[in-house]
C-alpha cells in the first residue's frame, strides 16, 4: 500500500516526486511509502529543447532531463519506488484507497496523483467521466484536461501538468507538480500549510 502513488514521470510527475520525497525527515511524512510509475515513452519532453527555463542551460534537451530527473531522484531519495517500464491502464476505487493496474502488476495506494499527458489518446480506464476539452489549447488540437479544483478531481485524487488544465510550459508543468506534492505534504501534516526547503548553512 502507498501512502502516495504518481502516475507519469515528465515534467509534473517527476517535480512532485522530488518534492514528496525531500521530505522524508520531517515526522509527518518519515513513514509515508511513495511510489512513481515513470512511463516516459509518450512524454513531450522527448523531443523538447529548452533555451528560455530560468535555471537551464540553454540547448538542454528534454530527453536529458528525463533521465537526469529520475537519476536525481534515485540519489537523493531512494526511498522513493521508481516503476519503470510498466504503463498504467486502470485506475479505480472499490473502497477507500485506490487500485492501480498496469500492463504488469496492480498497485494500491491512498492517494493518487495523475501526471501523464494530456493528449486524447490519454486512455486509463476509469478516469473517462473526468476528461473535457482542455481550456487552454486550441479546440483543433484535441487536448483533454482531467476536470479539477486545484488540482484535486476528488478526495485523494490529483492531477498534475498540462492534463490539470495548464499550458505546455515546462516551467508550469513542474510548479503544477511541486504544487501538488505540498498539497498532500499539508494533508500529511494535519492541515498545517507545508513546503520543503534546502538551505545554504
Amino acid at each position: 500500500m502507498y501512502d502516495a502513488l504518481i502516475i507519469g514521470g515528465g515534467a509534473a510527475g517527476l517535480s512532485c516526486a522530488l518534492v514528496l520525497g525531500s521530505a522524508k525527515n520531517k515526522p509527518f511524512a518519515m513513514d509515508k511509502r511513495i511510489g512513481i510509475i515513470a512511463h516516459q515513452k509518450t512524454s513531450h519532453l522527448q523531443t523538447a529543447l529548452f533555451n528560455n527555463v530560468l535555471g537551464l542551460a540553454p540547448e538542454t534537451t528534454g530527453a536529458s532531463i528525463l533521465e537526469s530527473g529520475k537519476k536525481q531522484l534515485i540519489d537523493l531519495y531512494p526511498h522513493v519506488d521508481l516503476i519503470e517500464d510498466e504503463k498504467v491502464l486502470e485506475l479505480s476505487k472499490p473502497g477507500d484507497s485506490f487500485n492501480i493496474r498496469t500492463n504488469k502488476n496492480s498497485y494500491t495506494a491512498k492517494i493518487v496523483v495523475v501526471a501523464v499527458g494530456y493528449t486524447n489518446l490519454m486512455t486509463i480506464k476509469g478516469l473517462e467521466h473526468y476528461m473535457e476539452p482542455h481550456p487552454r489549447t486550441p479546440i483543433e488540437k484535441n487536448r483533454i484536461w482531467l476536470k479539477n479544483n486545484d488540482h484535486l478531481i476528488e478526495e485523494n485524487l490529483y492531477v498534475a501538468g498540462t492534463l490539470a488544465g495548464w499550458r505546455s510550459q515546462f516551467a508550469i508543468a513542474s510548479g503544477s507538480g511541486a504544487h501538488v506534492a505540498t498539497d498532500i505534504l499539508t494533508l500529511w501534516n494535519n492541515g498545517k500549510h507545508t513546503k520543503v526547503h534546502d538551505k545554504v548553512e
